[in-house]
């Protein structure tokens, strides 16, 4: 009996991993590490530079705050019924969507005095590129930004308004929207 039980124990001592067992447990770990690193390639990826995209957010933030306190108003609002007009055939010079003759965001005697104005702004198409401030200065470091700027009309319960979307891209393929709307409150819809 006592040899018995030595061979017994000698056979549960000696018993092993067997190679199919070996193998799937390599491989349930060998997805589980991928997991986890593509999980920590991901976070370092997205987080190298929080600034960059903080920087983005608040330089399309910044604009889409100066256009939406324009006016929007049927006329240009040089035109002197802009107060008071009901429809676009009230003006002398209605408004229309984009950049009128003459008028540039920076411009001292002729800015843009509209929302509808920003329509197709573009910082990249600019001499020289990039985000400047309302004088027209080049900020300094933020030369790897630019912005561009789209106005689309739309209905919101039946008042008019507009869509102004703002879009900003940066180093390291970083690429921000930020939208916002304006309504025309009334005839006289001047801020």
């Amino acid at each position: 009996m006592f040899i018995d039980r030595r061979r017994a124990l000698r056979a549960v001592c000696q018993r092993g991993f067997s190679l199919v067992e070996t193998a799937i447990f390599i491989a349930v770990v060998g997805i589980g590490l991928a997991g986890v690193l593509l999980a920590i390639t991901t976070a370092t990826r997205d987080s190298v530079d929080p600034l960059i995209r903080k920087q983005a957010v608040a330089i399309a933030e910044s604009l889409l705050q100066e256009i939406t306190s324009m006016p929007y108003t049927y006329c240009d609002p040089d035109d002197p019924a802009a107060r008071t007009a009901a429809s676009a055939a009230a003006c002398a010079v209605p408004e229309a969507l984009g950049q009128e003759a003459g008028e540039t965001r920076y411009g001292p005697a002729t800015p843009f005095d509209n929302v509808n104005d920003y329509h197709g702004y573009n910082t990249a198409t600019e001499v020289p590129p990039g985000v400047k401030d309302i004088n027209g200065t080049l900020i300094t470091g933020l030369s790897g930004y630019n912005a561009a700027v789209t106005v689309t009309p739309v209905v919101l319960s039946a008042a008019t308004a507009l869509l102004v979307t703002v879009t900003v891209t940066g180093p390291r393929n970083t690429v921000v929207n930020v939208d916002g709307y304006r309504a025309q409150y009334a005839p006289n819809a001047v801020p």
